[in-house]
C-alpha cells in the first residue's frame, strides 16, 4: 500500500506547472551542484555553467563519469540539481509542467532501449499523432528505411524484447528515427552514432546534422570528430567545465580538447598520405563531403542481422504448451523430503474432521438437556459445556498442526520448484529465450506466483481430504446409529451437492487459466516498462504503459464477467441444495417423530451429524479456485522443469581435452535464426583463424559478425557446417569447458547489480579469484583509479544493469572481467565503443597486451582498432568478401579500402 500512495518528487502525472504556448530552446545551466542520491558521498557536477542559445549545437566532451550524461538527465529533470538552476526561455525546469517539457525534448542515447513490439510502433512512441508517412520519412533520414523494407514484415516486424532481434547499429539507427519524428525543440545526442558501422555512420550523422538545424542540440561525444562543427564546446572534468569554445579556439589554446583530439587522432597508419589528410581534416575542423560512389553503397546497404521478422510471431495471444496432465502422485513425490510434517498435518486433518459431527452429537444433547428441571439440568448443562470446552481446544491444536505442518510443507516446497524451475530456465538453449513466450515478464511471473500456487494441490489437498474424509464418515456412521431412514433421505440430496461442486472447480479453473494470461502479460509489460525506465520517462509514455498494462488486464476481466452468472447459478445451486435438505429432513423428521419412531433429540442427532459433516464439506469445496489454479500452475512449472534443451549448458557429456592450440574454424557454415527461419544469416561461412592470431571481423550492422561469435560460443548450432576449435567440433566438447575458455566484452556491457569486486571476480567462477587478480585487471583495463576514488571502492555497489556507473565505466569494468579469466580465446565485439579517447588508447593498450598468445576475435567498427590484426575479414551477407592483412587489403582498394578511407576522412 506504501507504493501506492508514495508521493513522487519529480511527478510526471501532475498537470500542475506552466506550460508555454511556445519554445524558442534557449537553455542554461547556472551554478549547478549536484550528488546522486543513491551515492550522496561522491559530487558529481560541482558546480557548473552551461548556455545554450536557441538554433545552437553545443557539445560536451571529457572521460567517463565527468558529468556529461548527468547533465542530460538534469535537463530532462530525471533528478532535481541540489543547487543552481536550469532554465529553458527563462523558465525555471522546476516551474514547468513535466509532461510537457519532456515532449518538447527528443533524446538518443548512447544505449539505446527498443521495446518488445513492432517497430512502427516503437518510432511511433515518438509522437502519438505520427502518420506512416512521417514515420517513413524519418527512417529514411536515420538511413534505416532499406533495410526494414528488406524485411519480410517491414515495418510491422516485432523487434524482441530490448530489440534483441535487431543488431546494435540497427537499433540506433530505429532510436534516431523515434527521436525525428517527435520534431523537438531541444535535442539531446548522448553518443547518438556510437553502435553504427562506417557504412551507415556517415548518413546517419548528415541526417542528425540536418536535425540539429533550427533546434537546440546537445551532444555528448567520445569521437570528436562528430562535434567539430558544433558551435560551442565545452570539456568538462571532475564535474567542472575546465575549458570552453569552438572547435578551432580549444585547438589553438592546446589544453584539455586538444589533447583529447590528438590522442584520438594519432592513432598507428600504414599509409603516410592518409595520416596526412587526417592531420589536415583536424587543423582545418571543416566537414567534407563523402564520395557519391560511397552515398550510393551506403544507400544500398541493409543487410539483415539475426534473420527478418519472425512468421509466425507476431500474434496477439502466445498459445499455450501443449501442457502435460501433471499426477497429484507425481505432485506429491516432489514434496516427499516433507513427509513427516505431511503426515502429522493429515493426523490432525483426520481429528479436525471428526469435529464437526461430534458438536452436533453434543448440539443435539443440549437441546433434550433443556426439558429437564432443577439440579438435573445444571449438572447436564455443565457437562455438556465442559465437553464442549474440550472439543475447542481439541479444534485448536489440531487446526494449528494442521495449518503449521502444510504450510512448512507447502512453503519447502515452493522454494524447491522455483530453484529447479530458474535452473531448467538458466540450462535452455538462447534460442528459447528469443521465443515470444519466454519474455522476461512471463518467466518472473512463473517464479513469482505458479510456484507457490502448486502448494494447493499437494500437502493442503491431501489434509483437505482426510478432513472431508472423516467429517463425512463420521457423521453418516452417527446418523445410521440413531436414524437410518432419516440419514437415507439427506443423502439422496449429496448427488447433487457434489455436481454443483464439480460445476463450481470447471468454472474456476476457466477462471485460473485467465488470470494466468492476465498476470503474464501484465507482467511483460511491466517488467518491460520498469527496466527501461528513463526511456518511457523522457518519451512520457507513462500513460501509455499504464493502459497498455489495463489493456492487459481486461480482456481476462471481460471473460470473468461471462462467466460470473455460471460461478453464481453455481453457488446458488450448491446454497438451495443444501437448504432443500433442510427441509426435507425436517418434515420427514416429524413425520417420524409423529409415528413414534424416533424422538426430537435422535432427530437432531441425525440432522445435526449429517448437516455440520456438509458443512465441513462445504468449507472445503472454498479452496476450490486454489485447488483449479494449483493443476493449472503444476501443469505449467513440470513442463518448464522437464523441458530438455538442444543445447544443455549444465550437461557434463563432451570431451574436455586436456590442451588445445586454440585455433578457430568455420567450415561451410549456414545459419538461421529459429525464429526468424526464412532468413538465412550466414551462407556457407569459412574462416580460419590461427593460434596466437588476432582476427578481426568487419562489415555492415546485420551481416552476420556477432552471429558467428554466438556460435563459436554454442549459443546456437549451425544448419549445417562446423565450427571447430583445434581438430574437435564445438558441438562434440563439454559446452561448460568450452564456455570456459573464452572471455567476451560484447558492445553493449551487461553488469550484475553487485560490487565492482563481485562483477570482475564473476569472470572465473571456477574458483575464488583474490583481490590482487581483481585490482591487477582492473589497472589492465584502466579503471582502477576511478574505483580507488569512490569512497567504498571496490565494494562500491553498481546498480541495475551497472546503472550507477557511466558507459565508459561499465565497458572498463567487462574488460577487467574478461581479463581476469585469462582466456585462451577472446572475444571482443566493439570493446572500446563505450570509451572516451582518454581511456580508449590505455584501454586499447591493454587489449592488445592481452590478446599476445591468445587467439583473438574482434568486431569492430572503428577500423583505426583493428589495423595490428593478423587477419581481417570483410563479411557482406553472411558471406567472407575479402580478407587478408590491412596493408594487403588496402592495396586491393575494395570494400574494406572504401569503409577505411571514408571513416579517415571523418577522423575516426
Amino acid at each position: 500500500m506504501l507504493c501506492v500512495f508514495q508521493v513522487p518528487l519529480i511527478d510526471s502525472y501532475s498537470t500542475e506547472g506552466r506550460k508555454p504556448s511556445s519554445i524558442t530552446g534557449d537553455v542554461m545551466f547556472r551554478n549547478i551542484h549536484f550528488t546522486y542520491p543513491s551515492r550522496k558521498d561522491v559530487k558529481v557536477l560541482n558546480g557548473i555553467n552551461i548556455t545554450l542559445k536557441q538554433g545552437q549545437t553545443i557539445a560536451l566532451v571529457g572521460s567517463s563519469g565527468c558529468g556529461k550524461s548527468t547533465t542530460v538527465q538534469l535537463l530532462q529533470r530525471f533528478y532535481d540539481p541540489q543547487d543552481g538552476a536550469i532554465t529553458i526561455d527563462g523558465n525555471d525546469l522546476k516551474d514547468l509542467n513535466v509532461e510537457w517539457l519532456r515532449k518538447h525534448i527528443g533524446i538518443v542515447s548512447q544505449e539505446p532501449t527498443l521495446f518488445a513490439t513492432t517497430i512502427a510502433e516503437n518510432i511511433r512512441y515518438g509522437r502519438d499523432d505520427v502518420t506512416d508517412a512521417e514515420i517513413e520519412q524519418a527512417t529514411r533520414k536515420a538511413n534505416a528505411h532499406d533495410f526494414i523494407s528488406q524485411l519480410p514484415e517491414k515495418y510491422e516486424t516485432l523487434v524482441g524484447e530490448r530489440g534483441a532481434q535487431l543488431s546494435g547499429g540497427q537499433k540506433q539507427r530505429i532510436a534516431i528515427a523515434r527521436a525525428l519524428v517527435r520534431d523537438p525543440k531541444i535535442l539531446l545526442l548522448d553518443e547518438a552514432t556510437s553502435a553504427l558501422d562506417t557504412e551507415s555512420e556517415s548518413i546517419v550523422q548528415e541526417a542528425l546534422d540536418k536535425a540539429r538545424e533550427g533546434r537546440t542540440t546537445l551532444v555528448i561525444a567520445h569521437r570528436l570528430s562528430t562535434i567539430k562543427n558544433a558551435d560551442h564546446i565545452y570539456s568538462l572534468k571532475d564535474g567542472q567545465v575546465m575549458e570552453e569554445g569552438s572547435h578551432d579556439e580549444l585547438m589553438v589554446k592546446e589544453g584539455i580538447y586538444y589533447q583529447l583530439v590528438m590522442n584520438q587522432t594519432n592513432k598507428k597508419a600504414d599509409d603516410l598520405e592518409v595520416e596526412e589528410e587526417i592531420d589536415e581534416f583536424i587543423r582545418v575542423g571543416s566537414k567534407r563531403e563523402v564520395k557519391p560512389q560511397l552515398e550510393r553503397m551506403v544507400s544500398a546497404t541493409g543487410s539483415l542481422v539475426k534473420g527478418a521478422t519472425p512468421v509466425t510471431e507476431k500474434v496477439e495471444k502466445v498459445e499455450d504448451e501443449e501442457l502435460p496432465s501433471v499426477g497429484f502422485g507425481r505432485m506429491i513425490r516432489t514434496n516427499g523430503p516433507e513427509w513427516f510434517y505431511i503426515l502429522i498435518g493429515c493426523f490432525a486433518s483426520i481429528l479436525n474432521g471428526g469435529v464437526q459431527p461430534a458438536f452436533a452429537i453434543i448440539f443435539a444433547e443440549i437441546l433434550g438437556v433443556f426439558q429437564l428441571q432443577g439440579d438435573e439440568r445444571s449438572k447436564q448443562i455443565q457437562l455438556y459445556a465442559l465437553l464442549l470446552l474440550g472439543l475447542g481446544l481439541i479444534s485448536m491444536v489440531m487446526m494449528f498442526l494442521q495449518s503449521y505442518m502444510f504450510a512448512l510443507s507447502g512453503e519447502n516446497l515452493t522454494i524447491r520448484l522455483r530453484k529447479m524451475a530458474f535452473m531448467s530456465m538458466l540450462r535452455q538453449e538462447i534460442s528459447w529465450f528469443d521465443d515470444q513466450k519466454n519474455n522476461t515478464g512471463i518467466l518472473t511471473t512463473k517464479l513469482s506466483t505458479e510456484a507457490s500456487l502448486v502448494q494447493g494441490a499437494t500437502g493442503i489437498r491431501l489434509g483437505m481430504v482426510f478432513q472431508n474424509v472423516a467429517a463425512m464418515l463420521t457423521a453418516i456412521v452417527i446418523a445410521f446409529i440413531y436414524g437410518w431412514k432419516l440419514t437415507l433421505v439427506i443423502l439422496a440430496f449429496v448427488p447433487f451437492i457434489m455436481l454443483a461442486g464439480a460445476i463450481q472447480m470447471k468454472v474456476l479453473a476457466g477462471v485460473a487459466g485467465k488470470n494466468k494470461e492476465a498476470l503474464e502479460g501484465a507482467g511483460k509489460v511491466a517488467v518491460e516498462a520498469i527496466e527501461s525506465i528513463r526511456t518511457v520517462v523522457s518519451l512520457s509514455l507513462e500513460l501509455v504503459f499504464h493502459r497498455l498494462y489495463v489493456n492487459q488486464l481486461l480482456k481476462p476481466y471481460k471473460d470473468a464477467l461471462k462467466r460470473a452468472h455460471l460461478v453464481g447459478l453455481a453457488y446458488g445451486f450448491s446454497d438451495a441444495i443444501i437448504f432443500f435438505a433442510y427441509a426435507a429432513a425436517f418434515y420427514f423428521g416429524a413425520y417420524l417423530i409423529q409415528e413414534g419412531e424416533m424422538n426430537y433429540v435422535e432427530v437432531f442427532r441425525v440432522f445435526g451429524a449429517i448437516v455440520f459433516g456438509a458443512m465441513a464439506l462445504g468449507q472445503a469445496s472454498s479452496f476450490a479456485p486454489d485447488a483449479s489454479k494449483a493443476q493449472l500452475a503444476a501443469s505449467h512449472i513440470f513442463y518448464l522443469i522437464d523441458k530438455e534443451p538442444k543445447i544443455n549448458s549444465e550437461s557434463e557429456d563432451g570431451q574436455k581435452p586436456s590442451k588445445i592450440t586454440s585455433q578457430v574454424e568455420f567450415n561451410e557454415v549456414r545459419f538461421r535464426y529459429p525464429t526468424r527461419p526464412d532468413v538465412e544469416v550466414l551462407k556457407g561461412l569459412n574462416i580460419i583463424v590461427n593460434p596466437g592470431e588476432t582476427l578481426a571481423l568487419v562489415g555492415s550492422s546485420g551481416c552476420g559478425k556477432s552471429t558467428t561469435v554466438q556460435l563459436l560460443e554454442r549459443f546456437y548450432d549451425p544448419e549445417s557446417g562446423v565450427v571447430k576449435i583445434d581438430k574437435y567440433n564445438i558441438a562434440d566438447l563439454n559446452i561448460q569447458w568450452l564456455r570456459g575458455q573464452m572471455g567476451i566484452v560484447s558492445q553493449e556491457p551487461v553488469l550484475f547489480d553487485r560490487s565492482i569486486a563481485e562483477n570482475i571476480a564473476y569472470g572465473d567462477n571456477s574458483r575464488v579469484v583474490p583481490m590482487d587478480e581483481i585490482i591487477s585487471a582492473a589497472r589492465k583495463a584502466n579503471i582502477h583509479t576511478f574505483i580507488a576514488e569512490l569512497p567504498e571502492g571496490y565494494d562500491t555497489k553498481v546498480g541495475e544493469k551497472g546503472g550507477q556507473l557511466s558507459g565508459g565505466q561499465k565497458q572498463r569494468v567487462a574488460i577487467a572481467r574478461a581479463l581476469v579469466r585469462n582466456p585462451k580465446i577472446l572475444l571482443l565485439d566493439e570493446a572500446t565503443s563505450a570509451l572516451d579517447t582518454e581511456s580508449e588508447k590505455v584501454v586499447q593498450e591493454a587489449l592488445d597486451a592481452a590478446r599476445e598468445g591468445r587467439t583473438s576475435i574482434v568486431i569492430a567498427h572503428r577500423l583505426s582498432t583493428i589495423q595490428n590484426a593478423n587477419k581481417i575479414v570483410v563479411i557482406r551477407h553472411g558471406e567472407v568478401t575479402e580478407q587478408g592483412t590491412h596493408s594487403e587489403l588496402m592495396s586491393k582498394q575494395g570494400f574494406y579500402y572504401k569503409l577505411n578511407m571514408a571513416q579517415h576522412k571523418r577522423g575516426n
